[in-house]
């Protein structure tokens, strides 16, 4: 059994990849704004709203225990400079088997009507907090030969009207995962492109392209995390450096 990372776990995707890696008695690691909406997830996973938030050891990671640990972090990607401080107290494991970056946020408007702030939130949060998180883990990761997996969208490969400052910052993750499979030849680098999946952030787009929310014209978050999680458990003689998952 491995440890894995996962960032927006209490979102849709973010939380199908908790809950399959739980499925098969990993230690999970889950990153989030908010602490209670974390604590509440990890209380799911274990099968009671109320367990206490289980710390990882260090020196146990990597063995095989039927009740898998689950440590909850609360971080804001918003702020990429306090990214070290919120971790440093958290005990994190020496060795990490995987990091998902599955957090993510959009505001929908024309370039005109974008004002800097916006798009700086845009780069902090799907972007830069990214980065930032990829280079403390990395020792971790490089311990383990470790896979590190980008949830990115099908904006990240063609930009339309109105998506200009979220597109923008996932073309720019696109890079840092190019960059980083070449950069560390010891890791494993997947960037995943799901198309419009039902959660709520898509709930959210809906409403700002003034158009009504219907879950099953969607792929459901489940779906993506079953693609996402394939790729984890490729064999070592394979990669799955790119993958595009669109609803039906």
């Amino acid at each position: 059994m491995g440890t894995y990372l996962i960032t927006g776990a209490s979102g849709g995707i973010g939380t199908a990849v908790a809950v399959l890696l739980r499925e098969r008695g990993h230690d999970l690691i889950l990153l989030g704004r908010s602490l209670r909406r974390l604590d509440e997830l990890a209380g799911r996973l274990r099968g009671g709203a109320h367990a206490p938030t289980q710390v990882i050891d260090p020196n146990a990671v990597g063995s095989a225990r039927r009740d898998a640990s689950i440590t909850t972090v609360p971080v804001d990607l918003t702020e990429p400079l306090r990214i070290e401080a919120s971790l440093a107290g958290a005990g994190l494991p020496s060795r990490l088997d995987g990091v998902v970056h599955a957090a993510g946020m959009v505001h929908l408007a024309p370039v005109a009507d974008l004002e800097a702030d916006e798009w700086i939130q845009h780069l902090s949060v799907n972007l830069v907090s990214a980065a930032e998180l990829t280079r403390l883990l990395l020792p971790a990761l490089r311990t383990a030969e470790g896979h590190i997996v980008f949830v990115n969208s099908t904006a990240g490969l063609r930009a339309n009207p109105e998506w200009s400052a979220y597109a923008a910052s996932k073309f720019g993750l696109r890079a840092l995962a190019d960059s980083l499979r070449a950069e560390e030849p010891s890791l494993r680098v997947t960037t995943v492109y799901p198309g419009r999946t039902a959660t709520e952030m898509q709930r959210k787009v809906r409403a700002q392209e003034g158009h009504p929310y219907a879950e099953d014209d969607f792929a459901a978050p489940t779906t993506v995390a079953r693609v996402l999680v394939s790729t984890l458990e490729m064999p070592r003689d394979a990669v799955v450096s790119d993958v595009t998952v669109r609803p039906s």
